[in-house]
């Protein structure tokens, strides 16, 4: 597995602890301001060489530019044009040698939480989901119109991946529920996904993020789902919950219901040598909460704890 860790565009403490901990390559996500074109090389090269010069090295965008996703998953007037932009990026992608990008279909309504303030271990605070406690949007979107724009998107864009070598990694629905309020989800089982990555286009360059935390609450089994993914599986999220789709929490990385070990021993033994990074960790003692499950100092105990399950495996 290649380690990594999820890098805002700008400089700030997770980059030098990261960089501490040993981590050597970077999930980044792009500015999202208008100062930044995402067609334009010399933007790109600008935010590459500053990681660079840093110490780490780029191989995963994460998410794809929601002022581009967000069109084109809900399908409206900009769509061709967010699609455009998609592709342009692709062999400037090439070039700087950034071959994956993590994308989901959740419109209108992102990764969701209710709640940034449940109590872990010795007072840590994750985030987590209840959906008595959800709030509906007037937000309308069917099940029928995602798939239509999903194939729309799929195959418009697939062939310049595969002309640029650029992985697609689909990231399930979370929370995987079927509809919140009346906003569709449709990555939201493995039938599901096997649908998107294998019937609608067939390509080694789409696959997707195993966010295997996710996966779980499905209620999929991950020692079928991993094996029999494996050649799909393009980026891995580390992350670890207790509970159930619909009311579920974040837990630190050792303290949740999935056995971290004994799952990656088998992306090892599925032979699954991908980008992986922690995601969601804890609000820990003397932090202040700014974004939720991406606080610095839970990152520490979680790249080391994953630092570790990986020497495991290798030894």
């Amino acid at each position: 597995m290649i380690l990594t860790d999820y890098f805002r565009s700008t400089n700030d403490i997770t980059w030098d602890y990261a960089l501490q901990c040993g981590v050597k390559h970077g999930v980044i996500r792009l500015p999202e301001t208008n100062a930044f074109d995402v067609t334009n090389k010399a933007h790109w090269k600008e935010l590459y060489d500053r990681f660079v010069n840093f110490g780490i090295t780029p191989i995963v965008i994460e998410p794809m530019p929601n002022s581009l996703h967000d069109h084109i998953k809900i399908g409206d007037n900009q769509r061709d044009w967010a699609i455009d932009q998609v592709i342009k990026m692709l062999p400037i992608m090439d070039e700087l040698n950034i071959r994956t990008i993590c994308f989901n279909w959740m419109a209108h309504i992102g990764w969701l939480r209710t709640s940034d303030s449940i109590i872990e271990r010795g007072k840590a605070l994750v985030t987590g989901f209840n959906i008595n406690e959800f709030i509906p949007t007037d937000k309308i979107i069917t099940e029928e119109q995602l798939w239509s724009n999903y194939e729309y998107f799929i195959k418009a864009v697939i062939p310049y991946a595969e002309k640029y070598n650029i992985k697609l990694a689909l990231h399930p629905d979370d929370p995987p529920i079927v509809k919140l309020g009346n906003v569709s989800r449709i990555m939201i089982s493995y039938d599901n996904i096997k649908k998107a990555i294998y019937d609608i286009v067939k390509s080694d360059n789409l696959g997707v993020t195993m966010c295997q935390a996710t996966y779980h609450m499905m209620g999929e089994d991950l020692y079928s789902v991993i094996p029999e993914l494996k050649n799909k599986i393009q980026f891995v999220h580390f992350r670890n919950t207790k509970g159930n789709k619909f009311n579920f929490s974040e837990t630190f990385h050792d303290n949740g219901a999935l056995e971290m070990a004994k799952l990656m021993k088998l992306y090892c033994e599925s032979g699954i040598n991908v980008p992986i990074r922690v995601d969601h960790v804890p609000l820990m003692a003397g932090e202040k909460q700014e974004l939720a499950g991406y606080t610095a100092l839970g990152r520490l105990f979680a790249i080391g704890y994953l630092k570790g399950i990986l020497e495991a495996c290798d030894k």
